[in-house]
């Protein structure tokens, strides 16, 4: 019996690797409760409330405060020791060469601040960091050294040590400007209102600010001013965008996250499949390699704010399809929706191309006209689902995919174009339509069936030879031709049913070792072949012959099935099993290519 934990006070507790499967933690205050590698199959979190107690809340918002207190102190410390440095140097110095060293590190860090505006914190760091310093400290130190040649003002030993001085100004603004936003961006995740979040960040970074101008103030108002400054502004900024969810801010984001979920809801490592956050607050909680197969997260809270590790989550266009179901005409190409759950999502006009949607839950989800083309589907469930004019091109469903009571009317087996924007619609008669049912009985040979696929220099004789060898060496696949096609000027198909436990990798894998090996034998080889084997190899032969002469006459899959059924002989029974979908082109040694 599942155990019930429903409404309850649960804080602070700790299922650290029990068997929770089917628990209900409905409405249940989970804030602090450690489920790590817990089993949580099915498990009811509808409407909980996860994240920090408020013990932990007040300690975190104290480090933050600390931390901006201390790293706003020393990096305007960093600055004012420069300008002390060259004002205080033995040697004397010129006036317009200490206002030259000031403009050039203050120059340096607006290119840094620029460069974070237009790239995003990450570039910045990678790629203009190293440079820019480089460059504004060779600059002083040029310049100081000209300055020597010239007049002895500037010893060259003096330029390389402003230099030096420089190089730790920059360091220091740019460092300490990005821990008080790691700081007040963590604060500000901490708040439970938007409101309050915005006002946490702005007295975290204004706790920066102040010990920074207090350190600034005691050395001379024009550091203060000079130091402080900039440490206010991309502080401020780099908070704002990250806390306005900015992708060029990610890395600010992650760090902020991971301090703000210590101590908060942990499910690393446990089993979420299937499990229901419905109305869920999720903010301070950590899903660091949870298991998320088929978890729903419909109208949850605050998931933005969770550790999300590795998972879908992370990107933000997922992250809102799971929580709002509404993905009309986005484009999800390529993407990677394996396990998903989009239970009753609307995706419509949606593009999947390319896209890994297995495992996932599709139940009752409207694909009305989606693009499928190429779509990974293993084990997809789409009980319920609308597939009217989804265009199916080379899609990888497999015989663990459920069509129970699709509602289909019409199907594309190609993506649209201006010159044919309805390419073969199935039912090919443009006045029917799919009755009840009937798409799942129209789907399910493209994956019930071994496919074996020629091209480049069709040879019926090593067809028929290889196919009886096969049958012959596994009669527990019990093959049984259903259908030959020809396919373009060269290329041909032969379909062939097998049993449920029969391997169609292995088997095409032997089928195509055979038949490569035919094609290469001589031709008086061949004869000698024919001579030891029976009258199937030619009644086989003779129809490949005919079916690539005539395409259309072997397309009768009832007709094919009634010629080649001989008990002992070539063909035998039917199939299921698992196949990879779409077609998947595996060349062989000479023109092999497989459709399993």
């Amino acid at each position: 019996m599942s155990l019930d934990f429903s409404g309850q006070n649960l804080q602070g507790r700790s299922f650290k690797g029990q068997n929770l499967e089917g628990a209900n933690f409905s409405d249940a205050d989970i804030r602090g409760v450690d489920f790590t590698n817990a089993n949580l199959r099915g498990a009811n979190f509808s409407h909980a409330k996860a994240g920090l107690q408020w013990n932990w809340v007040i300690s975190l918002v104290s480090i933050s405060l600390l931390v901006s207190a201390l790293t706003g102190f020393s990096s305007v410390l960093a600055f004012s020791s420069f300008f002390v440095f060259i004002s205080s140097a033995k040697v004397l110095l010129s006036q317009l060469y200490t206002i030259l060293c000031i403009v050039i590190v203050l120059a340096m860090f607006a290119v840094f601040f620029f460069v974070i505006v237009r790239r995003g914190l990450e570039v910045a760091l990678k790629a203009f960091t190293l440079p820019m310093v480089v460059i504004g400290a060779g600059t002083i130190a040029i310049v100081g050294a000209a300055a020597s040649a010239m007049d002895g003002i500037v010893p060259a030993a003096g330029a390389v040590g402003i230099a030096a001085a420089a190089t730790g100004a920059l360091v220091g603004l740019g460092s300490g400007s990005i821990a008080v936003a790691v700081a007040a961006t963590m604060a500000g995740f901490l708040a439970e209102t938007k409101t309050a979040s915005v006002a946490m960040t702005g007295i975290v970074a204004l706790a920066g600010v102040i010990a920074g101008g207090v350190m600034a103030v005691a050395v001379g108002m024009t550091q203060f001013f000079a130091g402080t400054a900039p440490v206010v502004f991309l502080s401020g900024y780099i908070s704002w965008r990250t806390l306005a969810g900015d992708e060029k801010f990610t890395l600010i984001q992650t760090i902020a996250v991971a301090v703000a979920a210590t101590g908060g809801t942990c499910f690393r490592c446990a089993n979420l499949t299937d499990a229901n956050f419905i109305g869920a607050t999720l903010k301070s909680t950590d899903l660091t390699d949870a298991i998320l197969t088929r978890t729903c997260w419909s109208q949850v809270k605050k998931l933005e704010r969770a550790r999300l590790g590795n998972t879908y989550l992370l990107k933000p266009l997922l992250r809102q399809l799971v929580i709002t179901g509404q993905g009309i005409d986005k484009n999800f190409d390529g993407l990677s929706l394996r396990g998903i759950n989009l239970r009753g999502a609307s995706l419509v006009d949606a593009s999947f191309i390319g896209a890994d949607l297995s495992e996932a839950n599709l139940q009752d989800a409207n694909l009305s006209r989606a693009k499928l083309k190429q779509t990974q589907l293993d084990g997809t469930d789409f009980a319920g689902a609308n597939l009217t004019g989804a265009y199916i091109e080379d899609w990888g469903i497999t015989s663990d995919t459920k069509f129970n009571g699709v509602k289909c009317e019409y199907v594309y087996m190609r993506l649209p174009t201006k010159e044919n924007p309805d390419p073969l619609r199935k039912p090919d008669n443009r006045q029917e339509v799919f009755a009840d049912g009937d798409f799942g009985d129209f789907i399910q040979p493209i994956f019930d069936t071994l496919d074996l696929y020629h091209n480049q220099g069709v040879d019926p004789r090593a067809i028929a030879i290889a196919f009886k060898q096969l049958a012959e060496n596994n009669p527990d696949a019990e093959l049984e031709i259903v259908a030959m096609e020809k396919r373009g000027e060269d290329k041909f198909l032969l379909r062939a049913k097998t049993a449920v436990t029969a391997s169609k990798s292995e088997l095409s894998s032997q089928y195509f070792a055979s038949y490569n090996q035919l094609k290469a034998l001589p031709e008086r080889e061949i004869k000698l072949i024919l001579v030891e084997k029976d009258n199937r190899i030619r009644s086989l032969e003779n129809m490949v012959v005919t079916a690539l002469s005539r395409p259309s006459f072997y397309s009768n899959v009832e007709q094919v099935g009634i010629m080649t059924n001989n008990p002992g002989g070539i063909s035998q029974n039917i199939s299921g099993g698992h196949i990879d979908g779409g077609m998947q082109a595996t060349q062989g040694d000479d023109n092999q290519q497989t459709i399993n």
